[in-house]
């Protein structure tokens, strides 16, 4: 046996040659195989926005950009009641979708 050979079999015996090495590979080749699939992500991505005949195509209206401005907008905020509101919550997947519950109930509820 020459000492390649000697060198290979004392360090095959060691747990963090049997392990490590394995592992390391594991990483650095991962690392590149992700990369090719981020890649992927990129490259048949589609790009651009929607515009207003694909919209209509779908059946979404859209309004001209000359309609929405900052100050109409602000205008149409302006005119909301924010003083006075209710919290209501909604419902939940596993309740009923009856009546909401009264304020007598939802303190019973809590205590």
């Amino acid at each position: 046996m020459n000492s390649l050979q000697q060198k290979f079999l004392y360090y095959s015996k060691r747990k963090s040659f049997r392990y490590g090495v394995p592992f390391l590979l594991l990483v650095v080749g991962g690392s590149f195989g992700l990369q090719q699939f981020a890649q992927l992500r990129y490259t048949f991505s589609k790009k651009g926005s929607l515009t207003r005949q694909e919209a209509e195509k779908f059946g979404i209206n859209m309004k001209k950009v000359e309609d929405v401005t900052l100050e109409s907008e602000y205008e149409k905020i302006k005119e909301l009641d924010i003083e006075h509101w209710d919290n209501v919550r909604g419902p939940r997947p596993w309740e009923e979708t009856s009546s909401p519950p009264s304020a007598a109930e939802q303190t019973k509820a809590k205590h």
